[in-house]
């Protein structure tokens, strides 16, 4: 299965939805799409997760890699519903620490 992407700019967020799963399969994809996101306009983003599946090592090495971009402008992304498994990767990580992880 492949990841999709949707987003759009509302009340200085950037509102993403991504579907699928996110693995070294579409890891460059989200990567690509979120860091031309930044670049049009950095403010926070707000990654809803309802539909995401999964996500691997290769997936929260994008996400931290954009994160990290972000942070030059103390702008942050908000993990929004995730899943039990998905949550739980990011849990043990650690990595809920350092993104805003709710619902």
């Amino acid at each position: 299965m492949s990841v999709n992407i949707e987003s759009k700019l509302d009340n200085n967020f950037w509102n993403v939805d991504i579907n699928g799963e996110l693995d070294v399969a579409g890891a460059d994809k989200v990567k690509t799409h979120l860091n031309s996101l930044i670049e049009e306009q950095p403010v926070d983003i707000k990654m809803d997760f309802t539909n995401l599946e999964y996500i691997d090592s290769t997936g929260l090495g994008a996400l931290i890699g954009v994160l990290k971009r972000l942070k030059v402008n103390d702008k942050d992304i908000y993990v929004l519903n995730a899943r039990k498994n998905v949550k739980k990767i990011f849990s043990i990580t650690g990595l809920d620490k350092i993104f805003k992880v709710e619902g």
